[in-house]
């Protein structure tokens, strides 16, 4: 899948652009805060129908404007696929693909695989848990629609036993139904987020070896209440503490991904080099999985990497972003000196851009 043109109106900073990439490889550059990662965050929103910074759709709509736009124009093995979102304020947004309407969000997804790499992730080592859980069903929901669809049936069992336990209910018949569902739909939801770590996690770790030089040891340990159990059991067996509590203290919205490196958690030892390293690893196996996985190969964001990397680390990087299984590339630096670095290696077609405050601009190679 490639993304040829994008017009953007009132989207954050950005009041109004209208670009054409190249297939290969697109560069950003600009100082901080000019809008280098609203122009991603743009292309993001077009693939999953919502900013990767997780901002309410009310507030990506640029400041003293009434309305939003993004219009992508892809290129599908020569077939044009344009996808359309807009939203004016206090209004439902209308997301359409050949300018047909969607009736649920959720059957958009996976359409334009596509992968990010940002600063923000950092959260997925340093955050809580729930930021480990929505990469996991980011990634799986990209392939598998069945899943997404599994986990909103899990999370409206999960709300209304939650609702329950917070009116303090006692008849236990009204629990025995929505904990059946908790039950059912999260076994399926385990069973799928297993079988889709046995294949990751040995990728993952192969981009780390390549990218550290072999030096460091990084480990993804996913823990769940499934391992103790049935579910349905563990249910009956914490209601009445969890009706204390007001919420659900056990099922699959509590899993975790303990992230390693050698023995130790890597929120707690890792340096930035380090932590960096670790997310560009999980987000390359990410794009690896989608690739073999999916139809089409996705769409890879890289928002300002090489912030923290020594030399031999990027240039690893750059050799693997230069092989041609990584598609079309876009990419976003305040360095003029690494973007043209990335561009002389890799040999490929490349189109060149300034951003300064939203404003968009194509610049030829000096």
């Amino acid at each position: 899948m490639i993304l040829s043109r994008l017009s953007i109106i009132n989207f954050k900073n950005i009041a109004q652009a209208d670009l054409s990439f190249s297939p290969n490889i697109n560069c950003f550059l600009g100082n901080n805060g000019m809008g280098k990662t609203n122009l991603l965050d743009a292309i993001y929103y077009l693939s999953f129908c919502k900013s990767y910074s997780h901002t309410v759709d009310s507030q990506v709509i640029r400041h003293d404007e009434d309305f939003f736009m993004l219009q992508g124009y892809y290129d599908h093995d020569g077939r044009e696929e344009e996808v359309y979102c807009g939203m004016k304020r206090k209004q439902k947004k209308q997301f359409k693909r050949n300018k047909k309407e969607y009736e649920r969000l959720s059957d958009h997804i996976g359409f334009i695989p596509l992968v990010m790499v940002s600063p923000s992730d950092s959260e997925l080592i340093l955050g809580g848990s729930d930021e480990r859980r929505r990469f996991l069903d980011l990634v799986i929901s990209q392939f598998n629609k069945g899943y997404l669809d599994t986990l909103i049936r899990y999370n409206k069992a999960l709300a209304q036993r939650n609702a329950l336990l917070k009116q303090e209910v006692r008849d236990a018949a009204l629990y025995d139904i929505w904990e059946e569902q908790m039950a059912i739909t999260g076994e399926e939801i385990y069973k799928q987020r297993q079988n889709f770590l046995s294949g990751f996690i040995p990728v993952f770790q192969e981009f780390y070896t390549y990218i550290s030089n072999g030096n460091e040891e990084v480990g993804l340990t996913y823990r769940s209440h499934y391992e103790h159990g049935d579910l349905l059991s563990q249910l009956a067996e914490v209601r009445e503490r969890d009706r204390i509590l007001g919420y659900s203290t056990r099922g699959i919205h509590k899993d975790e991904l303990e992230m390693t490196l050698g023995e130790y958690p890597m929120k707690r030892i890792g340096s930035q080099g380090q932590n960096k390293t670790f997310l560009i690893a999980l987000k390359l196996a990410q794009f690896d999985f989608l690739n073999r996985n999916g139809y089409t190969a996705p769409v890879l964001l890289f928002d300002d990497i090489f912030d923290k990397l020594d030399s031999q680390r990027m240039e690893r990087i750059i050799s693997l972003v230069s092989e041609d299984r990584f598609g079309q590339i876009f990419i976003t630096d305040t360095n003029r000196e690494y973007l043209d670095e990335i561009v002389r290696k890799t040999g490929h077609d490349f189109h060149l851009y300034e951003v300064v405050q939203g404003h968009i601009r194509s610049i030829k190679e000096e």
